[in-house]
């Protein structure tokens, strides 16, 4: 049971799915993905993220806040944790994307 779980997480981690940020001028270098939460992957539960970003000058994100996101309380600790890794060409700017959490 605990190897079926365990491999069903992995899978969801991987379809995962990413938009490019909305700001054209961000060229992401590093991106990390988002962990499926363990509660929703053993409950079957899918859903979205909405973030915006602030990328400083030297690429790295500054801040990042959740815009929208179905179910609420489920993936945005998750998405917030990934976003905040992700790394820019330098030059700074805000970004927005949302990723997508299915199994």
């Amino acid at each position: 049971m605990r190897h079926t779980f365990i491999l069903a997480a992995g899978l969801a981690v991987m379809a995962l799915s990413f938009a490019a940020p909305a700001n054209a001028d961000l060229k992401p270098t590093k991106r990390v993905e988002p962990q499926y939460p363990a509660e929703a992957a053993r409950a079957g539960t899918q859903g979205f993220v909405e973030v915006e970003f602030t990328v400083d000058e030297g690429g790295k994100v500054a801040s990042v806040s959740v815009v929208n996101a179905k179910p609420a309380r489920v993936f945005e600790q998750s998405a917030v944790r990934a976003v905040k890794q992700w790394e820019f060409a330098p030059g700074g700017g805000k970004g927005k994307v949302r990723l997508d959490f299915s199994l």
